[in-house]
Parts: structure tokens; sequence; C-alpha cells
């Protein structure tokens, strides 16, 4: 049984130009962006609750998290509960935990659904050998999409193993590339066995190769490791 794991979902509210709602969590099925209106994304009332000292690094986390800062309450000399309102998709993965590593594990986090609100988000693909990835493509906030691609870009050129072809990793907003690297093909040494200053027969034998790498690539299917959908996970966030 093969598991693959992708982004925790969260379902997007879409409004098209003439006037029809839906909703899409797959980035796969994100709707053609000349169509739409707008776009709205659900979002979270938070409380935190630490003690004080932590007040800054949390500041910080909720920032870096486009939390919008609501209040701060004062529950005794030495706890504070600090209410936000996040978007969803900005929680759903890893926030706990980095929530407790930055206070030390003393922190708590309770929230609540408190709807959706217009939102600049869009599909940020991944594309392999010219192939849409629909598995390692995520819906992301405008602002994040360059810099989470081009992590991404690099990320998957280590993840990825050689091939007997190049393997081409593009990152897009629609039909514009913000990130593309090249993952380099695997080199047999066909003329070991050529022995002598034969140079026409290498030189056959290398073009040889050459052409029956190019139909590889074309109908060759790319190995993509779990670690690699593992790091869309960690690089959104």
């Amino acid at each position: 049984l093969n598991i693959i794991n992708t982004m925790p979902s969260v379902v997007y509210k879409i409004v098209y130009q003439n006037g029809r709602e839906g909703y899409v969590n797959n980035p796969a099925r994100f709707p053609n962006m000349a169509e739409v209106d707008h776009i709205e994304e659900p979002l979270v009332k938070a409380q935190i609750v630490a003690p004080n000292e932590y007040i800054g690094a949390i500041m910080k986390l909720a920032l870096e998290r486009r939390g919008d800062f609501i209040r701060t309450e004062y529950l005794d000399p030495t706890r504070v509960n600090m209410i936000y309102e996040f978007p969803l998709a900005e929680t759903v993965y890893e926030f706990y935990d980095k929530l407790k590593s930055i206070t030390r594990g003393y922190a708590s986090f309770d929230y609540e659904l408190s709807g959706y609100k217009k939102s600049d988000v869009i599909k940020l693909d991944i594309i392999i050998n010219g192939e849409p990835l629909d598995a390692l493509s995520t819906i992301i906030h405008r602002d994040k999409a360059e810099h989470v691609g081009r992590e991404l870009a690099s990320k998957l050129k280590k993840l990825i193993p050689r091939q007997m072809f190049q393997v081409a990793i593009q990152a897009s907003i629609g039909s514009r590339v913000v990130a593309r690297t090249n993952v380099k093909a695997l080199r047999k040494n066909v003329t070991a066995k050529c022995y002598g200053g034969d140079i026409t027969r290498k030189r056959k034998l290398l073009e040889k190769q050459k052409e029956g790498k190019k139909r590889m690539k074309k109908v060759g299917q790319v190995r993509i490791p779990q670690e690699a959908f593992l790091a869309v996970l960690q690089t959104k966030n």
C-alpha cells in the first residue's frame, strides 16, 4: 500500500463574475482566474494563552502566518491571552508545533471558525518535465507564492533521484514561471568498451545514447519520492 502525503485540505470560496459561487479544496480543481471575480478563504478566531515573556515571539509567529491582532487580555501578573484572527490555511500545518517550540511548551491554542474573507490566493503549479503535478501543486497567498516556488524547486532538485534523462522542474503562477532548475541525467559510459582510437564509432555511440535519452524523456515517468511531497507541506509554512 503506497500512501502519499498531501497538503491538509482548506475549502476556499469562489465567487465567479456571473455571480455564481462554488467551493474548492483541491489545486487540480482550481478555476480559471479569467472567470473569477474574487476568492475568499476561511478564517479562525484564535486564543493563545502563554506566559508574558513569550509575547514577542508569539507576535512574530502570528505575523509570519498572516494573523490579524484583535486584543490582549492579561489573565494574571504572569499570563496573557492573545486573541488573533488567522487564515485557516496558516494554522492547519505545524502552527501548534511551532507555537509550542517558541514557548517551550507553555502555550495553549484554541480556535473556532469565524467565516470567510476576500483574499488574494492563487494556484502555485509544480511542473515536472512539462507536466503539471497536482499532488505537488498548492493554493497559496500571492505574497508567499514566489518565495515558496523558488524554495520548492530547490528542494525538489535535491530530493528527486537522477534518472537516465534530464528532469526539468518548474514552479509557475499561471503562465509565468517563477523558478526553474534541472536534475542532471545519469551518464553511462557507452564508449567504455571501445578500445583504441576509433573516434567515429565513439561519436556514433554517444549520438545514439543522446537520441535514446530524448525518447526516454518523452515516455519515461519520473520517480517522485515521498520526501518530495513532505517538502511541499514544510515549505509552504
